[in-house]
């Protein structure tokens, strides 16, 4: 099996115990993280009483040698102006940070493992499905 693409959502529920999530992380042998998802959870774990265990866990995922992360570049700042053309096009928007999580996932070739069903309106998006 090719690696996955997680969404911020995905962690979260790892991070919380969710079998079903961490059975299938478990089983992935290439698990994809985008800059994206990194900065949204900083972002809340600015907003809770755990920010430096928090951020523990985090370095520790991401240290993990089955974890890449994918920084934003140009070429993810083209998918992502496609992307974001074409739903706004069909009028079905998507909260911005999620458009630059998928155009990640298109850039890289990777199945979306994510709790989101409004990334299904990004048309070429693969999805992961086992364990949600």
């Amino acid at each position: 099996m090719k690696g996955i693409l997680i969404d911020t959502n995905i962690y979260s529920q790892a991070m919380r115990g969710n079998a079903a999530v961490v059975d299938t992380l478990r089983r992935i042998p290439h698990i994809g993280f985008s800059s994206i998802s990194v900065g949204e959870l900083l972002s809340g774990f600015k907003s809770g009483n755990r920010e430096e265990k928090n951020r523990q866990e985090l370095t520790a995922f991401l240290d993990s040698p089955r974890v890449m992360l994918y920084a934003v570049d140009k070429e993810t700042a083209e998918h992502y102006s496609a992307v974001q053309h074409r739903l706004r096009k069909k009028g079905t928007p998507i909260p911005t940070n999620d458009i630059w999580i998928a155009a990640v996932s298109l850039q890289h070739d990777l199945p979306i493992y994510t709790l989101d069903k409004h990334f299904r309106q990004v048309e070429g998006l693969e999805f992961h499905t086992c364990g949600v």
